[in-house]
């Protein structure tokens, strides 16, 4: 009885391991590496292996940290300050106060470019260490676990010929989704980007005129930025023609950082996976000192302020002017910064290096969150139910809070524009009008009313993905179908040679046939032919 108990334990156990395997991960940086952290952290509950691949410059990834899964660092050129730097200039470029035009476009060109020294680095440090490459392809991965904000992890993932699953939020314009995923985006209804309140999926005709042109636009800057930049990497480490988008469209599942409670109703391919919030989470207890604060707010409760992990501080006249207007509300409020302490900064605000963010917006007294618009916070928002005020600088963060601001949960200012006032007035709206909290706990009961939890079904996919060896079956044909082909340009035209065949041979069957009715029936003809006669 003993030995068949033990036998049965021992089989079990087994099958658990046998359903384990090996994920390779090349993580992006600052909030896009969070983001990820949740889904390793899962997957090593479950038992599967990770290995997290970063170069030594990551400047946000603690790769010397001990963890539960295994870091596995490349060198590269430059140097982790280095790399810092680049970042840094990269989100300096959106928070200029005054700068001329020409000073704009130098500023973009030095970003560009040291963006693209960096990014070339990674890719070779990763691709040409034929050390590294024959280690990787001896542990034998089942899958690789990306985010586009590391170069050329998907020219890794076809150099070790594994499955790849991207973790990405809809890019900027769709371009990523729209030009290498082949995700459908019709322009009659689905908005371009969100520069603009009145570009949503609901469109008046010059509106659609106006989306179909910055599609045009967004495409063909898109298309020549890869040619001059990445495809050109792409090339030169494979030795032969190779395009960025090509290359990323093989990705076998594409997990998206949002869901329908954040999006527009659009096309969706079977590949592609809603997974918005997957690291949200009940809050827990605050620190000590930092509940005593948010306690002694009263019945006006606090606000919740950060600008995200890559923003530490601003300017003191920008942050002059923002702990002027926070000084003028009656509640208390927790902001996340680590500059200098502005000369304005009101008794009823906090400043912190860092701040438990998801417990504070589920925390019972919060009133609304002041936030830069990124996907993360942006969703723990949602999560909580927490109306908010939007400060957006760079990237998707402005398409992220014109979602909610249509939505009727946030209103959106300019942050290099507003006044005092202006932040005031906002806060006011936010935190008076009933309407905004009634907006966010709707899109929170849509976010919640869910077949499965978001991060049980990024993992889930991830798993599919290691028992398939794939997914490529979920993959559209029209990656294989050229530009013409997918748009059916060459079937319209082969139509409208038919019909204008038919209708030439119509036309001179026509003319043909009246020549010959008319000369046999028109009396001058007959008294021509009776005069020859």
């Amino acid at each position: 009885m003993f030995f068949g108990t033990l036998l049965v334990f021992v089989l079990l156990c087994g099958a658990e391991t046998g359903r384990a395997g090996k994920v390779l991960v090349l993580p992006g940086e600052y909030s896009h590496w969070h983001n990820m952290r949740a889904i390793i952290d899962e997957l090593v509950d479950r038992n599967h292996s990770v290995t997290v691949l970063v170069s030594s410059s990551s400047p946000t990834v603690p790769h010397a940290r001990k963890e539960r899964f295994d870091y596995k660092v490349f060198q590269v050129n430059m140097k982790k300050n280095e790399a810092n730097a680049v970042w840094s200039d990269f989100i300096n470029l959106w928070m200029k106060d005054s700068v001329t035009k020409y000073e704009q476009i130098s500023l973009i060109w030095r970003v560009m470019t040291n963006f693209m020294v960096l990014a070339d680095d990674i890719c070779k440090g990763m691709l040409r260490n034929e050390d590294l490459l024959h280690t990787l392809r001896e542990s034998h991965y089942d899958v690789l676990f990306s985010d586009p904000m590391m170069p050329c992890a998907d020219l890794m993932a076809q150099t070790l010929n594994i499955p790849h699953v991207l973790s990405l939020r809809l890019t900027f314009a769709f371009t990523f989704e729209r030009l290498c995923g082949q995700m459908p985006a019709p322009p009659s209804y689905v908005p371009a980007v969100a520069l603009h309140d009145h570009l949503t999926d609901r469109m008046s005709f010059t509106e659609r005129v106006e989306n179909m042109l910055l599609y045009i636009v967004h495409t063909t800057i898109f298309r020549v930025n890869m040619k001059l930049t990445f495809d050109q990497i792409y090339t030169e480490i494979q030795g032969k023609p190779t395009t960025m988008c090509e290359t990323m469209g093989k990705a076998d599942i594409w997990l998206i950082r949002t869901y329908w409670d954040f999006e527009y109703p659009r096309p969706l391919l079977p590949n592609f996976k809603f997974v918005g919030g997957l690291h949200c989470k009940p809050a827990k207890p605050l620190p000590k000192e930092m509940e005593e604060f948010v306690q002694s707010s009263g019945d006006h409760g606090f606000v919740v302020f950060s600008l995200g992990s890559m923003v530490g501080n601003l300017t003191m006249e920008r942050a002059n002017t923002i702990a002027s207007a926070l000084g003028q509300i009656p509640q208390k409020v927790v902001w996340r910064y680590s500059g200098k302490t502005p000369e304005t900064l009101a008794p009823n605000t906090r400043t912190y290096d860092w701040i438990p963010q998801n417990d504070l917006l589920g925390h019972p007294k919060t009133k609304a969150f002041i936030t830069h618009g990124g996907t993360n916070g942006l969703y723990e928002a949602i999560y909580h139910g927490v109306p908010m005020v939007g400060l957006p600088l760079f990237a998707d963060q402005p398409d992220n809070l014109m979602h909610m601001k249509t939505k009727g949960a946030a209103v959106v200012l300019d942050i290099n524009k507003m006044e005092s006032k202006d932040l005031v007035d906002a806060l006011k709206t936010v935190l008076q009008n009933p309407s905004f909290k009634e907006s966010i706990m709707r899109l929170s009961r849509i976010h919640h009313d869910q077949p499965m939890k978001p991060l049980d079904q990024a993992v889930y996919w991830i798993e599919f993905v290691m028992r398939n060896k794939g997914a490529k079956h979920l993959r559209v044909q029209a990656h294989n179908l050229s530009w013409y082909q997918y748009h059916c340009l060459d079937v319209v035209a082969f139509l409208l040679s038919l019909v204008a065949l038919i209708t030439f041979l119509f036309i001179k069957s026509c003319s043909f046939l009246f020549r010959k009715c008319f000369r046999k029936s028109h009396p001058d003809a007959k008294v021509q032919k009776s005069k020859k006669e």
